[in-house]
Order: C-alpha cells, then structure tokens, then sequence
C-alpha cells in the first residue's frame, strides 16, 4: 500500500473518531446549555459589586491577551517562509523599544488590577455595615454536621436549612462552626465566608428584591458535605412577620439540651424551626461552653479518629 491509499484509508477511521466523540460531548453540551451561573445573576448590592469587578478584571485581562494572540498569529503570517518581503535579522539580539513595551504594558495592566482590587476588597469588606434605611436583621449561623442552623435573637426563634428574611433589608450574619471549618455562601446575594470552631465572623448583606436563593456549603466538610443546602427566602414585611409569628407555635425550644440531639450527625433534613431559643446560646457554641460535634470520621489502622482531634 503506497503513502496515498494509506491516507485515503485513514479517512473512515478519523471519521468514526469524529462521530464518537460527538456522541460522547453533545450530552455534555446539552446539559451546559441548561446550566445557570448565579453569580452572574446578582440579586443584592453585594453581588452585583463583585460582578462587577469580575468583569471589569476579566476585560482589563483581556485587553492584552487579544492583542498578543492577533500579534502572534500576525508575527507567524509576516515571517512565514513563503513571504519574500519579510526583514529577518539572525544576528539581532535586543531592542530597547521592544523591551519597553513588553515590560511597559503588563506593568500598567498589574497596576489596574491591582487598583480595582484593593478598592472592592475595602468597599465590600464582610463586616462593613451597608447602606439601608432599616435596622439590619441579626441572624446568627451555625455550620453543623451537615446542617444550618440559623438563630434569630430579636426573634427568638431559630431554623434549619432555611432563612426566611424580608426582601430590601440588610442582614447582618454572625457565623460560627459546631464542628470542622465550613464555608457559607449564597453566590446570588454575595460574599462567600468561612465558619470555624471558636471564633465568629461577620457578614453583611441584602437581598433587593423578593425570591428564592439557593445557599450552600462551599468548603469540603466530610460525606455529608454535598447536601449542605439550604434555602434564602426573601419575603415581603408583612410575610416575614407571618413566618414568624407562625414559627413561635410550632416546634420545640432550643436549650442545650435539645441542641446536643440536634448536633449529632444528620444529612438530608427538611427545613424546620424551633419556637424559641435559650438565651446566650449561640454564645456558648462559640465559647465552647457547649462541647463541639466530633467532625468527620476517618479510619486509620482500624482505629477509628475523630477530625476534630488536636484543634
């Protein structure tokens, strides 16, 4: 078989590769199509300030990555062996010009990004209060094993797996972890922020309009890490007070002891309340007055380990 039919034959083979691999990437592609970023989607003055810098970061990036790649491929087409008119120059070695701008525009992209950063690292610092014409809403969080709890101490009531807040005003979180670091975010209203054992972050942020946010767990916390969920529900006033009011007449008081039933492991729970809530208890888990949970467990050598161990 000589080099011509060897290709002419390659041709039905490379063609079922082709199909193949269509078959495999178009379900891929479909399901895509269907995906939603919420990022993209802000709902909140947070949000819509990190969308911002994200795109403007990303077309400050690009205002020197498109024009390097259109001046690489120009560079390959002008100095192709077929163009007569090209200058080379095998002896050249270096260019004070060229050196200028190679160093000159990265510098002054570094510079911008670097400005735009340090200005939204500061004006949307987690813990700074945001503009509202309301009192902000306290609710304390709690990472569990692999649950939220969330406190409402003016309310005096608490929920799992869910939060309930009226639409257009501010709602300063204070979080903390029952067991291993965590990590907090609702990507439609705003900053993502850790939770950990023995200490308590702040966090600001507003929902401006009445919907349905999806929250969850984004840092690794053991099996039940990927059912961490929870929902956001922003509300108009008068519903919000409902939701009250309808949750201090149904379900238990929160004290520590019902806490410590609580705390134990669980995955999947449906969205709950508890009618009230013993006075400095959120506290108490963030002292350590109440014992932490025992984390994930790992097996080593046939022992088995808490991941909690020498925190």
């Amino acid at each position: 078989m000589n080099v011509n039919q060897r290709g002419f034959g390659c041709q039905p083979l490379r063609a079922r590769h082709v199909g193949s691999y269509l078959s495999i990437c178009a379900p891929a592609l479909v399901a895509l199509l269907g995906c939603h970023s919420d990022v993209l989607d802000p709902r909140g003055p947070v949000s819509q300030a990190e969308k911002t810098i994200l795109v403007d970061c990303v077309a400050i990036m690009l205002a020197i990555v498109v024009p390097t790649i259109l001046a690489t491929i120009g560079i390959a087409w002008w100095y192709r062996a077929s163009n007569a008119n090209a200058r080379r120059l095998p002896e050249w070695a270096f260019s004070g010009r060229i050196e200028l701008v190679v160093w000159s525009i990265p510098v002054m992209v570094i510079i911008l990004l670097g400005g735009v950063t340090w200005i939204g690292a500061h004006q949307l610092d987690p813990a700074r209060p945001l503009d509202s014409k309301a009192a902000p809403i306290d609710i304390q969080v709690v990472s569990l094993d692999w649950k939220w709890l969330f406190i409402y101490p003016e309310q005096d009531i608490a929920s799992v797996n869910e939060i309930v807040v009226p639409a257009n005003v501010s709602l300063h979180f204070t979080l903390t972890s029952a067991s291993v670091m965590n990590a907090f975010f609702v990507p439609q209203l705003g900053s993502m922020i850790y939770t950990m054992n023995g200490m308590a972050t702040q966090l600001y942020l507003r929902a401006d309009a009445p919907g349905t946010f999806r929250g969850l767990s984004s840092q690794y916390s053991g099996e039940g890490f990927s059912d961490m969920h929870f929902d956001v529900r922003a509300v108009a006033e008068d519903q919000f007070v409902a939701w009250i009011d309808a949750a201090r007449k149904k379900g238990d008081t929160l004290n520590a002891r019902s806490y410590a039933v609580f705390a134990k492991q669980s995955v999947n729970l449906a969205a709950s309340t508890f009618s009230s809530v013993e006075p400095g208890l959120f506290n108490a888990i963030v002292a350590q007055n109440i014992a932490p949970g025992e984390g994930p467990q790992t097996e080593h050598s046939g022992v088995k380990q808490s991941a909690t161990e020498g925190r």
